[in-house]
């Protein structure tokens, strides 16, 4: 089977290691004689056959055993008879991707079993096993305290995260800033991340308030000390929530912001352009006023100058300051005109 670790826990402290599911079962009637004992089987990617025989063992619920093998589930707890169902997202940010990393974990709680079933090498529970192994006190409050610790590490776990989501955010701003133009594909790749995790995040309120519930009921409700526990974790589990979000809405913003930004720069590069447009044709507009002056001396110039030998005013004595005045005039005519419509 693929199963890491077992244990039979008797008054909190560790009493036996069975070989087999059988022994543990054998184990726990033989050492629950009036003390509070408990077996914890640890599995990794179990398959179907392994959670079947977890289920004959201790009765689990069908549909809760459906969803351990079909996996992708959401973070809930639900309640089967006297078996507590828990899913819970540990999660681990990879920087070099900027890429939350999912995992998923299922947690049976019996009234003196627990079996947590990870589909992933992440969280490890080696360590909150070790933890609580030096913590007989806590230990000893059964299966509620397994699920309180690992619950706290799944929670502590989201601390890292999002200190490096963070920290992408503060390197965006500066994108933003400095007018990156690959920014904003960065900022919808991060916004996809932060919101698979809130999705991760946000269902603990859920489990917080079952837990709430549970307690409340004489045959389920755990020391007072292990509900200020819990009520610690969901503390941390609410300032997650909240700079979860405040991350989401910061990215919205930064969207938004980068959106004006560059349409700002946009609205400058056409007014530059507007600019350049105005200038280019003020100019057009001398190079033709000044064409079309000059065009007028040369076309008396060119009708005069065709040297035909009948033609009038040729033998004329004014002939030639006739055609300069002509000259002159057309131009000086064509110049008042332009002068007037501001051309030149």
């Amino acid at each position: 089977m693929s199963v890491v670790d077992n244990a039979v826990y008797v008054d909190g402290r560790r009493a036996e290691e069975p070989e087999s599911l059988d022994q543990t079962v054998e184990t726990l009637q033989r050492c629950g004689n009036g003390k509070e004992t408990f077996c914890w089987i640890g599995m990794l990617r179990p398959g179907p056959d392994d959670i079947k025989a977890i289920e004959h063992e201790f009765g689990l619920h069908e549909l809760a055993v459906e969803d351990t093998l079909h996996g992708h589930q959401r973070p809930k707890l639900e309640r089967y008879g006297d078996t507590e169902f828990a899913v819970l997202r540990p999660a681990r940010y990879v920087d070099e991707d900027e890429e939350v990393e999912l995992g998923e974990l299922h947690l049976f709680l019996g009234p003196d079993f627990v079996v947590t079933v990870r589909h992933a090498e992440e969280p490890d529970l080696a360590g909150v096993r070790r933890r609580l192994e030096r913590d007989p006190e806590l230990l000893a409050h059964g299966p509620f305290a397994v699920f309180y610790a690992v619950l706290d590490k799944v929670v502590d776990d989201y601390g890292p995260v999002l200190d490096g989501l963070q920290d992408d955010v503060d390197q965006i701003e500066d994108q933003v800033w400095n007018a990156d133009p690959a920014v904003s594909r960065r900022i919808y790749k991060l916004t996809r991340e932060v919101i698979e995790f809130q999705r991760a995040v946000d269902p603990l309120v859920e489990i917080f308030d079952e837990l709430r519930n549970r307690f409340g009921k004489q045959s389920t409700t755990p020391d007072l000390e292990l509900r200020r526990l819990v009520r610690d974790v969901q503390d941390h589990a609410t300032r997650v929530r909240e700079r979860t979000q405040g991350l989401r809405d910061l990215l919205t913003n930064l969207l938004t912001v980068n959106s004006t930004l560059v349409a700002q720069r946009q609205n400058e590069e056409m007014t530059h352009l507007t600019e350049a447009g105005y200038v280019q044709n003020e100019q057009m507009k001398k190079v033709s006023s000044w064409a079309a002056i000059a065009f007028a001396p040369s076309l008396v110039a060119g009708i005069y100058g065709m040297n035909f030998a009948h033609m009038p005013e040729l033998q004329w004595r004014f002939g030639y300051p006739y055609a300069l005045g002509l000259m002159l005039a057309l131009a000086l005519l064509l110049y008042a005109l332009f002068k007037r419509k501001d051309w030149l």
